[in-house]
């Protein structure tokens, strides 16, 4: 697949925002952890896979990570500046303080980082990799949303039925009714032949439709 034909996928993995007459459930908070880059990739795109025009793509099964920024009545946020980061198939972030000790494990095609704008629609989309456990944490992927005049929101996505939930300390303490909002299925791509995933994920943000 070519670098940039993915974005013509948007159309079929992204659902068309709907109204909503009551509040929904607003999506729970996270930490930020301890690895958000603190030098930023060469590249910082919604494609992860590649960096730059390198011809060499990073390892891991291949994910579209799609969703919407919502209000807290379901109305889509334009402008909103969604970022994701996450380890490589590794287990490795692109932060000095884990990727100098690791720079043998580092996948240098994986850009670890990545953002997108949000249109009128409210809807994101990333290519990247299914995330992969390490020690101490059950695999996800971190996910920022930032809005002018607004502080910063930032949460993380999770595989549903991953067996390393049961465990994850930052997951447990979530309450259950609430955990499942940061629970997505990675689910096959229909009609790709690499074994492709997408999953989705709705941010749910505690802002009024006013106020945006």
């Amino acid at each position: 697949m070519q670098r940039r034909s993915f974005l013509t996928l948007s159309s079929l993995l992204l659902t068309t925002p709907g109204a909503f007459a009551d509040e929904l459930a607003r999506t729970p908070k996270q930490t930020e952890g301890p690895f958000y880059p603190d030098k930023l990739p060469l590249d910082t795109d919604n494609d992860l896979l590649t960096i730059n025009d390198s011809l060499t793509p990073a390892v891991g099964v291949v994910t579209y990570l799609s969703g919407r920024i919502l209000d807290s009545h379901g109305n889509p946020i334009r402008n909103a500046t969604v970022e994701i980061w996450q380890c490589d198939h590794n287990g490795v972030y692109i932060h000095s303080q884990d990727s100098t000790p690791k720079k043998d494990k580092q996948d240098k095609s994986f850009q670890g980082f990545g953002r997108f704008v949000t249109g009128s629609t409210g809807e994101y989309l990333f290519r990247t990799i299914k995330p992969v456990p390490y020690p101490g944490r059950t695999p996800h992927i971190h996910l920022a949303v930032k809005l002018k005049g607004k502080k910063e929101f930032v949460t993380q996505c999770y595989i549903a039925g991953e067996a390393q939930n049961q465990t994850d300390g930052p997951l447990k303490g979530i309450p259950e009714p609430q955990r499942k909002l940061l629970l997505s299925e990675f689910k096959p791509l229909k009609g790709s032949k690499i074994g492709e995933l997408t999953a989705g994920f709705d941010v749910v943000l505690g802002i009024t439709p006013d106020a945006h």
